[in-house]
């Protein structure tokens, strides 16, 4: 064993141990009863069960591991819990779509298993070489599963276009990273930090903070590294699509919180202004673009685009409450994302895709259950109370107030309320539009009603009592530097 490692190392990644043992189990258990679809469903969830509370019972801890680099600590913690959420409903809705589609599902969850593993990496890497890998686990993992419909022209597309621009965005990523090896001779985020302490802001060190940002831009689908979304989200699999926004977005902004508030404290001044233009123009396009989309799943994904502006607004205010409530909002993101994804896959019938706004005509008579969801993560999306959606930009544009970024938080409104329109003509379609299109009736199995109702009770539940989430999201935030102290010290 290497010089520097102990079993104490092994037992601070028992979680990722076990979930990655699961899923090797899984392909095993593919082999030995490829038929018993059931089975395999519930050797997953159980896995993801068992990583999870694994997971919350190292939540209190703060040590840093595996010879520095990872860090086991609330932060990671907290964001561990928000990827396995988003893998255990999305293999519950993955269940009666994957029926539907005649999809093979043993390699299917491996693969979701697999790209979580990566997302829990990411979450606690503290070196930029644990986290590239842990980007990468998740990042091929995605690339598969994109093009899973592989009689389908439009998931043979989005995998091609995924593959091709997620290829060309590490280049950019892995160049930044190489400039700050090279101008601090470390990949510790620690230890980079202290390098810079005592440096001159050069022109490296600028050009590695511009392409370090835009690598991590094309992983959260900020403007103008968004063009893979739209593409990806309509032609992968609906659930896929569903973890790709969620749990995707919330390992990779844990990623990037970590580069850049533990990592590049120092180069504040350079990195708050990149990140406040990436943020307005993001929320700005995104909710633009929505506004015309007439596929369900396109539309999903430009609002993404906002969300992600959104959320980079905890970024640009650089404090302890601007990164409480970044991870508030993604709590709450969860549900609503996730619940909207998840009605997307129930309309899935042998003879329907279900993925058109027209598709939802008279869902209220047809299927009052996913209307009355759908309806509930519609509000929530655009903010309306007493959704959890409205308490999570409450608390993201009151930390900008706070920090005094208040045309950001002025642009941030403005773009919530326009993002309204385009919520409430999915609710028109379902409520107001009674003319039911042609296809078979709607059938939500026990899987797919259990998936809409934990999103719809988060949903509901974190708008009228969000206490816990909040005092979760404020320790997590509290493990991360002080950049001001950081900055001061210069």
């Amino acid at each position: 064993m290497p010089a520097g490692f102990s079993a104490a190392d092994f037992f601070y990644i028992l979680p990722e141990l076990v979930l990655t043992g699961g899923a090797l189990l899984l392909l095993l258990l593919a082999v030995v009863v490829p038929r018993r679809d059931t089975l395999l469903l519930w050797v997953a969830l159980a896995t993801v069960a068992v990583t999870l509370v694994l997971v919350v019972e190292f939540r209190g801890l703060d040590v840093t591991v595996s010879r520095g680099l990872l860090a086991i600590d609330s932060f990671a913690a907290f964001f561990k819990v928000v990827v396995l959420l988003s893998a255990a409903l999305t293999l519950l809705m993955s269940a009666p779509y994957l029926r539907v589609e005649g999809i093979q599902v043993g390699e299917y969850y491996f693969l979701i298993l697999c790209a979580t593993v990566g997302m829990m990496f990411m979450a606690s890497g503290v070196d930029l070489i644990t986290l590239f890998i842990g980007l990468e686990t998740m990042a091929v993992s995605f690339y598969v599963l994109a093009g899973f419909l592989k009689p389908n022209p439009r998931s043979n597309e989005a995998a091609v276009k995924y593959f091709l621009l997620g290829g060309f965005s590490l280049g950019i990523l892995l160049y930044g990273m190489s400039l700050l090896y090279g101008a601090t001779g470390t990949t510790s985020l620690a230890g980079i930090a202290a390098a810079l302490g005592g440096q001159d802001k050069s022109l490296i060190l600028v050009l590695a903070v511009i392409l370090v940002a835009a690598g991590m831009g094309f992983k959260i689908a900020a403007v103008p590294f968004h063009m893979w979304a739209p593409d990806v989200y309509e032609g992968a699999p609906t659930p896929v699509t569903a973890f790709l926004s969620v749990g995707s977005k919330a390992a990779s902004f844990a990623m990037l919180l970590r580069i850049f508030v533990v990592g590049l404290p120092v180069l504040s001044a350079e990195w708050t202004p990149l990140f406040y233009v990436l943020a307005v123009v993001s929320m700005t396009v995104g909710n633009i673009a929505a506004l015309t989309q007439s596929n369900l799943k396109r539309m999903l994904a430009y609002s993404s685009i906002a969300h992600a502006g959104y959320l980079l607004i905890g970024v640009v205010v650089g404090t302890e409450r601007g990164w409480a409530a970044m991870l508030v909002y993604l709590g709450v993101y969860l549900f609503m994302q996730l619940g909207a994804f998840a009605v997307v896959a129930a309309m899935r019938r042998s003879d329907i895709i279900g993925d058109e706004l027209k598709d939802l005509n008279g869902l209220s008579k047809r299927s009052p259950m996913a209307a009355f969801a759908m309806l509930f993560f519609m509000l929530s999306l655009g903010g309306i109370p007493p959704t959890a959606g409205f308490m999570g930009k409450v608390w993201l544009f009151g930390a900008a107030i706070e920090a005094e970024f208040i045309w950001l938080a002025v642009i941030a409104v403005a773009n919530s309320a326009l993002s309204i329109y385009y919520y409430i003509r999915v609710v028109v379609f379902m409520w107001i539009n009674q003319d039911e299109p042609a296809g078979s009736p709607i059938t939500i199995g026990f899987a797919m009603k259990l998936t809409l109702g934990i999103a719809l009770i988060g949903t509901i539940v974190l708008g009228l009592y969000p206490q816990y989430l909040f005092s979760w999201a404020l320790e997590a935030a509290s493990t991360l530097p002080d950049i001001a102290a950081s900055v001061a010290v210069q």
